[in-house]
């Protein structure tokens, strides 16, 4: 009765919803894995996460470029959806760019002004302190330590209308997680469910669509007029 308390007080709290419930979870070794019940979210026990170094490392073995077709194909799945829902000229922000800034170049070419941002290749903290008409995160959402504050940071930046673009693979459908080569990636540390998007858009207003498997688009409701939006801060 004791060691099973003792195992109850220890589980880590789920990094999106807070939950303090959540259970073991298969998954790939030799990773100790939690999930949530409340929101679905699988996550890498908080102590066995990756130090930034190793996170850099990882990340300067990459070689993406804008030149690349391929990696601009991939991208589209994310981009294609969303620019069909933008307005002329909206002012983006590109969260967790990477070493090769692509989907921005993409989107700028389609007319939009972007900016991007990223704690190791483009860690400018002031652009994180504007409002945006859409924010994108591609294949970064997984890499967060702390999703819940992270992302809850990133809606708040969004002007009224504005869309959060988000491209990760979702855990819905994997019948043996301890295969699924997403787990593999040792700076992957948490898993998102299509409930987990839905649990994170309900708790802060915002409609929310799949246009792809992994690919999730949410929009902040329209609101009055946007001062800042024209330089007036109110």
């Amino acid at each position: 009765m004791t060691e099973r308390t003792t195992s109850l007080a220890v589980t880590p709290a789920c990094p999106l919803c807070a939950a303090s419930h959540s259970v073991p979870s298969p998954g790939a070794p030799p990773r100790t894995y939690y999930r949530c019940p409340v929101c679905a979210l699988i996550f890498v026990a908080p102590e066995e996460h990756p130090t930034a170094r190793e996170e850099r490392a990882v990340y300067d073995l990459h070689e993406n470029s804008s030149d690349d077709l391929g990696y601009r194909r991939f991208l589209a799945r994310l981009w294609d959806p969303l620019r069909a829902r933008l307005p002329p000229a909206s002012q983006g922000l590109d969260f967790g760019c990477g070493p090769g800034p692509t989907l921005s170049l993409m989107m700028e070419e389609a007319g939009h002004r972007m900016t991007v941002f990223d704690p190791f290749y483009a860690p400018y903290p002031e652009r994180l302190a504007r409002r945006y008409d859409v924010i994108t995160a591609s294949e970064v959402v997984e890499h967060l330590h702390a999703p819940g504050q992270v992302l809850t940071d990133l809606i708040a930046l969004l002007r009224h209308g504005g869309w959060l673009g988000i491209m990760t693979q979702r855990s819905d459908g994997v019948t043996d997680l301890t295969r699924w080569r997403y787990m593999h990636d040792s700076t992957h540390v948490c898993f998102f469910a299509k409930r987990s998007f839905d649990y994170l858009a309900e708790q802060h207003g915002l409609t929310v669509t799949f246009p792809r498997n992994d690919v999730v688009l949410m929009q902040r409701a329209s609101g009055g007029f946007d001062y800042e939006k024209i330089g007036i801060h109110v």
